[in-house]
């Protein structure tokens, strides 16, 4: 009786074990794998926070994954396999999104910041210089105060 239970136990661990597989992909040439990778790589999960397809569990990325492959074993380019699934969940999933009129701000953002540090260091630098570096020049009876406390020996040194 007991063996029947530790067998028992044990196949139903091994069903446990095999329970999270995730799918295997068949490709011809080591090219065409390399390439599988590099695009779910490439490409956001819409589900998840900044997170690509490869590394997301989301049942979302599982399909997502499937597509890419299918769309690579029909023979589509990756411009094509790209844009398919942009039109499927929007330009959210590239990484790189491409330069036009909706996302013109995102790329320049960066350079405005930087040319407006710029402008603001530049500002700074030359209203120092028009200022002056020389506080208020000491009238003479402060100067020679000043050189009188300098030549006295240090009164609180006892050494």
């Amino acid at each position: 009786m007991l063996r029947m239970i530790c067998f028992l136990m044990a196949v139903l661990a091994s069903g446990l074990s095999i329970a999270d597989v995730s799918a295997v992909y068949d490709f011809d040439t080591r090219s065409e794998e390399q390439r599988y990778q590099n695009l779910i790589a490439e490409l956001r999960c819409p589900k998840c926070q900044n997170q690509n397809i490869a590394d997301s569990n989301a049942p979302i990325s599982k399909d997502m994954r499937n597509a890419v492959y299918q769309m690579m074993q029909d023979g589509a380019s990756n411009e094509e396999i790209v844009d398919s699934l942009v039109g499927r969940f929007g330009e959210f999933v590239k990484y790189k999104p491409d330069l036009d009129s909706r996302t013109f701000m995102l790329w320049a953002t960066p350079a405005i910041a930087v040319l407006g540090g710029l402008f603001v260091v530049a500002g700074v630098v030359v209203r120092s210089r028009r200022a002056g570096t020389s506080g208020p020049a000491l009238s003479k009876e402060e100067q020679a105060r000043i050189d009188e406390m300098l030549a006295k020996p240090d009164q609180n040194d006892n050494g």
